[in-house]
């Protein structure tokens, strides 16, 4: 598509890329006219990247196309981040800003750590947003008890999550100690 672009002050060296991807049902009601009468979804990426130094075939499309995919990953990342507390910033004290991004940090490594070592192989909670987490491990509906000099951890027997609540917890506890 590079070629096709007449703008007028068009950097020199810009490439376009277009992906064609049929949408899925979330993006439907996001289509232009144009995408709803041909069936696809476009998605365009504006980019100056020629050829980087060291990294063979960096010059061709597909890995172009690619570097500006993965790049949304890190604002995934970035989303979640929000959801653990980020959106919260900035304040008015530097002292706030920094110990509230260091406790939002360590909820987000937190969240990520326990679903990669103990939830991996649960299909709905392995890549879940931080809502869905919260909604189903970390708002327990438990009472901690005291007998016999222990501490009870009593899980309402109906809740949906139960299994998989104890199986993290279990999983947790297997690990071996730091060194």
């Amino acid at each position: 598509m590079t070629g096709l672009s007449t703008r007028e002050g068009w950097p020199e060296g810009m490439r376009l890329i277009v992906r064609r991807v049929r949408p899925s049902r979330r993006h439907l009601k996001k289509l232009t006219a144009f995408e709803k009468k041909t069936g696809w979804r476009y998605s365009i990426t504006a980019t100056n990247i020629r050829h980087m130094w060291g990294i063979a075939g960096s010059h061709q499309i597909q890995f172009l196309d690619a570097l500006h995919r993965d790049h949304a990953e890190v604002e995934d990342r970035i989303r979640t981040g929000k959801a653990m507390g980020r959106h919260n910033l900035p304040s008015q004290s530097w002292q706030i800003n920094a110990a509230w991004m260091l406790t939002a940090n360590l909820a987000a490594d937190l969240d990520a750590w326990l679903r990669l070592l103990t939830l991996h192989d649960s299909k709905d909670l392995a890549d879940a947003e931080p809502d869905t987490m919260r909604f189903r491990l970390y708002h327990l509906p438990a009472r901690l008890a005291k007998h016999a000099r222990r501490r009870w951890l009593r899980i309402e027997q109906t809740w949906p999550w139960a299994n998989t609540f104890t199986t993290c917890w279990n999983r947790l506890g297997a690990l071996p100690a730091v060194t």
